[in-house]
């Protein structure tokens, strides 16, 4: 274990574990052995000390007083209002694995089932002791869906994995077009380089369906409607082959399916892709010829449009524009939808599959709801690390009905008493990052980190990888891998020859360097990791699994007679249920509104500070109105997910589907409607 721990005052170096893709380089200080100020690391090279305030604000949530001290035990009703009373860690791990033993003998391993997510990065808290543990049960599987599934299977498609332009390089882009992502709250560093471009003459371009602070901040906002941005991209495609401003020598030698997609894209007229999206024709064209007559341009994928019922291929078809006007062959231009495929790391030996003795079943996490409550046989115990799934899963209202079962085992390991921990049969408190050891990987920029533990471990809070090893021993199992040390699986990730990006970086140099960058060569120096090596503007292997070889729109699924589009999207201040129950961040957030169209506000009686209900078959949601011209006729935008609050009724994934998108088995969160009215 670092020394950090040891020493009560300095400046320590960190790394957020925040997901977000920024993974920004941290200074902790330290005085009398508690963190008392969080800057960035000025040294990190992309991050470059700039920090959002969620991060220089993180002070306050490690020494929150709701903070959980020591594990618990629910006296009582489950749910809201829920009492608990303390226990010793022996009595909570023994407590477990009794019900654990217990179902496995009645009911078959698979009777249980972990859920967990991102809430913390590092990729050994994430999917290594906590995998290796499940896998040598043999309990069902959760698929990790929920947030970027959908768009990284169609971007796949197109290049061959998570590939994109160095981030690094976007400072000399002379187009940039920030496409379904609010860069502003939620990709910062990403708007600092493109400032910079900016002062070098460059253009920014926002797609979006919500003018939010990065719409307000772009040279350019073009408003959307909710699910169309694939069409968008194939009227583009229209007009740069209708007046040749393709680069056909490029198309030739690096793309396979140009002359298939050329004709394909003819039906997709200005005028028809400006019916089904809201862009004006005169702004297709505009935004046409800008990006064939620019070089280098460059677009940031965001993840809105991928969450909706046709998101897998939305992405994919964006993803085809930089191919046709060569933009890969240029510094600065090409593509981001993520990044990740360059620091991929050995996951078959972090999370060791092979314990697995036999397949078991696969349940996606975005339909929770429906599999506590249907699933047959039934879960009948559920184990929460890392996620809130009763705020953050769609369908909330079925999520919480399958939460109240009593016959229902649960367990949550969480910082603070949260939404889902209300359910809890038995809830253990968890260390924060800053107490751990971890890897962490970055999906947006090609740097890898560690974080060495610079606090101990607060009160009588355990580490992930702590309490796994825990719940092995007292079940019995034995496997060496249920023992390594976080250490030892760091090494285990980081030993990947069939990644050359990761060469000469290790356990020891990060341990002395805090962070390394992969080896990254240009993209197109080396075939690509598709069938064909190459971009595929057409796929054969979509058309072997059912999907369209070619680019194509598709409407959104009916969700209902409902007038309004509804996206729940991202706020400022919280990530996800992240700082929602934190005063300062609620306050800097202020109150969860309802953006509309001043039209539509004005058609129901409706005005700015006005409290709307906002409903439909799946639930109901109150919500502050703020009329203008943000969004399009026939669109609400709410922003953030906030935590329950008497008198404040914002559950906003009360009103989402839990449909599995059309690829990757993604969420559609943003793919239903809803009805509005005055409360």
């Amino acid at each position: 274990m670092s020394n950090m721990i040891d020493q009560l005052n300095g400046v320590f170096p960190s790394v957020c574990s925040l997901d977000c893709p920024d993974q920004c380089g941290l200074l902790l200080h330290k005085q009398d052995g508690k963190i008392v100020k969080i800057e960035g690391d000025p040294s990190h090279p992309i991050t470059q000390g700039a920090i959002c305030n969620k991060v220089r604000n993180m002070t306050a949530r490690i020494y929150d007083e709701q903070r959980l001290k020591y594990p618990l035990k629910r006296v009582g009703p489950k749910g809201e209002g829920s009492r608990f009373e303390r226990i010793s860690w022996e009595e909570a791990v023994s407590t477990i694995t009794a019900n654990w033993q217990r179902l496995i003998a009645e009911e078959g391993s698979e009777s249980i089932l972990p859920y967990s997510f991102y809430g913390n990065m590092g990729r050994i808290g994430t999917e290594g002791m906590d995998r290796r543990f499940f896998n040598r049960m043999g309990a069902s599987r959760l698929l990790y869906t929920i947030c970027q599934s959908a768009g990284t299977e169609g971007y796949a498609y197109t290049m061959g994995g998570s590939y994109g332009i160095d981030p690094e390089d976007t400072v000399d882009a002379k187009l940039i077009i920030m496409w379904g992502i609010n860069a502003v709250s939620t990709n910062m560093h990403q708007v600092v380089l493109a400032e910079k471009a900016r002062k070098n003459g460059a253009q920014i371009v926002v797609i979006d369906v919500h003018k939010n602070q990065t719409g307000r901040w772009a040279d350019w906002f073009i408003p959307i409607l909710p699910g169309t941005d694939g069409a968008l991209a194939l009227g583009i495609m229209h007009i740069l082959f209708a007046e040749q401003i393709v680069d056909e020598a490029f198309l030739s030698q690096y793309t396979v399916g140009h002359e298939e997609l050329r004709q394909h894209v003819r039906q997709y007229e200005p005028a028809v892709v400006s019916a089904i999206t809201g862009v004006p024709v005169e702004d297709i064209y505009r935004l046409a010829r800008l990006y064939g007559q620019t070089t280098p341009s460059f677009i940031r994928i965001g993840n809105g449009p991928q969450h909706h019922d046709n998101g897998g291929m939305t992405v994919r078809t964006i993803a085809c524009l930089p191919a046709l006007t060569g933009q890969w062959l240029h510094h600065g231009g090409g593509a981001i939808k993520g990044n990740g495929g360059f620091l991929d790391i050995n996951t078959a030996a972090l999370q060791r599959p092979d314990l697995l003795a036999k397949p078991t079943r696969e349940i996606n996490m975005i339909q929770l709801g429906s599999a506590l409550l249907e699933l047959d046989p039934p879960i009948r115990s559920l184990y929460v690390y890392n996620s809130n799934p009763a705020v953050v899963a769609p369908e909330a209202n079925k999520v919480r009905e399958g939460l109240q079962r009593e016959d229902l085992f649960t367990v949550v390991h969480d910082l603070f008493l949260t939404e889902t921990a209300m359910y809890a049969d038995i809830v253990l408190p968890a260390t924060s990052s800053y107490e751990n050891t971890d890897l962490y990987k970055s999906y947006w920029h090609h740097y890898v980190q560690i974080q060495q533990p610079v606090i101990a471990p607060y009160e009588e809070s355990k580490a992930n990888t702590e309490v796994f090893r825990l719940l092995a021993q007292a079940m019995g199992y034995e496997e060496q891998a249920l023992k390594d040390s976080d250490e030892e699986m760091i090494r285990q990730s980081l030993n990947y020859p069939r990644n050359p990006y990761l060469e000469g970086i290790s356990l020891e140099g990060l341990q002395e360097t805090q962070f390394a960058k992969a080896k990254i060569t240009p993209l197109m120096a080396s075939p690509l990791k598709t069938p064909s090596g190459k971009i595929e503007l057409i796929s054969e292997q979509m058309e072997k699994l059912g999907y369209p070889p070619l680019p194509t729109y598709t409407s959104l699924i009916d969700d209902g007679d409902y007038p309004f589009l509804f996206v729940p999207a991202p706020n400022h201040n919280f990530l996800n249920s992240t700082f929602s129950n934190n005063e300062k961040h609620v306050r800097m957030e202020k109150a969860p509104k309802l953006h509309m169209n001043a039209s539509d506000a004005a058609a129901l009686g409706l005005a700015s500070g006005d409290m709307a209900r906002v409903w439909n078959a799946r639930g109901e949601c109150e919500l502050i109105v703020s009329a203008g011209e943000d969004v399009l006729p026939g669109v609400v935008v709410s922003q953030g997910l906030w935590a329950d609050a008497p008198g404040r009724k914002a559950l906003v994934n009360a009103l989402t589907p839990d449909r599995v998108a059309d690829m990757g088995g993604g969420a559609t969160f943003f793919s239903g409607r809803v009805q509005v009215e005055k409360v």
